[in-house]
């Protein structure tokens, strides 16, 4: 995406009180932290209100009054298609398409399409944590192929992804595209290497681009739908505009599977499911963005590029023990913090009772990187200037006391 200057007409600094509305954001620290007191940018979801002109959309759907059984129709198809072409480069077929309440879900389901229990699934760590999840919860065995960082950049091992996927009881691979939680935007010549390497071991490629829209300037997302009908036999995407448009909360997703015979399989795990219709709202709201959202979402990604500017001035002026390895894409900065010299538990406690911020500790996406923190910037820029003060407040306290501890021992 080439770099542009937009005239923004949308408003993203203005903060929206998110308390008290059964936010789990903010409203949920007591239970998941045992404390009130911090300031959240965990997960993923953003702090922008969606433009009046689709809340309309969503207001004249709720006027209606009646809220039973509902299935998409053509112009849902047609919405999805239309952005998924001019956006990706393909059109999501209606006949590839089957609806679900969350990509989470949709991976759940995949597992259970594709695999048997005792079977191996491959992922790439240190990644979204709920991949590992699934996969154990529905009794299949966990196998990584670790990404590699070397200065700030992280690349996939291909030697040991073969390795690994040539092994037979392997049977699906979950890639995330753009990758959470390093910020990779995996390039088209990766991406192609998988595919072969998938056909090759006849293994099933599940990829989760629900990032997709967040790319920054200069660089680009590729879909592996875009890679030739020879891999669709053994691709699947998995697609959702909750990201995009902040509305993971009404529940909608799409499976885009274009072989038959893998979308017959994912359709009758589906059925054994007992998931049918979607979320009444979120038929309505996939429409309503993907006709009516396009500027405010390209506005969004000029703040979200600005607030990437200013972690990244903050650390380097303020902070120059940490570390922002440079996103290529989603909202989710992943900084590392090793050059503290803390343990695990003191970062934690630097984290958490000295700074007051909720963030995602790194050891969740993967047992080597728990010196790393998840910070989620999509929020105006005044309480992302408030967290990054809060957390130079903690370090430089903790700096002056271990200072002061040397002396003493000096």
């Amino acid at each position: 995406m080439a770099e542009k200057e937009i005239k923004r007409t949308y408003d993203f600094d203005t903060i929206v009180d998110r308390h008290n509305t059964n936010c789990l954001k903010y409203d949920f620290a007591r239970e998941r932290k045992g404390r009130e007191d911090l300031l959240p940018l965990w997960v993923a979801d953003m702090d922008f209100r969606l433009p009046e002109e689709i809340l309309e959309d969503l207001k004249e759907r709720i006027d209606h009054g009646i809220f039973g059984y509902t299935d998409p129709r053509d112009s849902y198809f047609e919405a999805l298609g239309s952005w998924t072409e001019k956006h990706y480069g393909y059109s999501a077929d209606r006949n590839w398409v089957t609806l679900a309440p969350g990509v989470v879900y949709a991976i759940s389901n995949c597992i259970k399409a594709f695999t048997e229990a005792g079977d191996k699934i491959l992922i790439q760590q240190p990644v979204y944590y709920p991949f590992g999840e699934v996969i154990r919860d529905n009794g299949r065995i966990i196998v990584d192929s670790p990404l590699k960082e070397s200065n700030g950049h992280y690349e996939m091992n291909f030697d040991d992804l073969e390795e690994k996927l040539s092994d037979p009881v392997l049977k699906l691979f979950i890639l995330c595209n753009p990758h959470n939680p390093v910020g990779r935007v995996w390039r088209r010549e990766e991406l192609l290497q998988l595919a072969v390497l998938c056909v090759k071991y006849d293994v099933i490629l599940v990829s989760d681009e629900i990032h997709c829209d967040f790319i920054y300037p200069g660089y680009e997302f590729t879909s592996m739908l875009t890679l030739g009908t020879a891999y669709h036999d053994h691709i699947l995407v998995l697609h959702s505009p909750t990201k995009t448009f902040n509305i993971a909360g009404l529940q909608i997703a799409n499976a885009i599977i274009p072989d038959r015979k893998l979308r017959l399989k994912y359709q009758k795990a589906n059925a054994a499911n007992g998931y049918s219709q979607a979320n009444i709202i979120g038929i309505k709201a996939l429409e309503s963005v993907y006709t009516k959202g396009e500027k405010w979402h390209q506005e969004l990604l000029q703040y979200l590029k600005e607030n990437v500017d200013f972690v990244r001035d903050f650390i380097q002026k303020h902070l120059p023990e940490i570390r922002l390895i440079e996103p290529e894409g989603t909202y989710l900065l992943w900084i590392d913090f090793s050059g503290l010299g803390l343990t695990d538990d003191e970062l934690e406690d630097l984290i958490v009772d000295k700074a007051h911020l909720w963030l995602d500790p790194g050891g969740i996406f993967g047992p080597e990187t728990a010196q790393f923190e998840r910070f989620n910037i999509a929020c105006p820029r005044k309480i992302l200037e408030q967290a990054f003060l809060q957390l130079k407040d903690a370090i430089d306290t903790y700096k002056f006391s271990r200072d002061n501890s040397l002396l003493n021992v000096g």
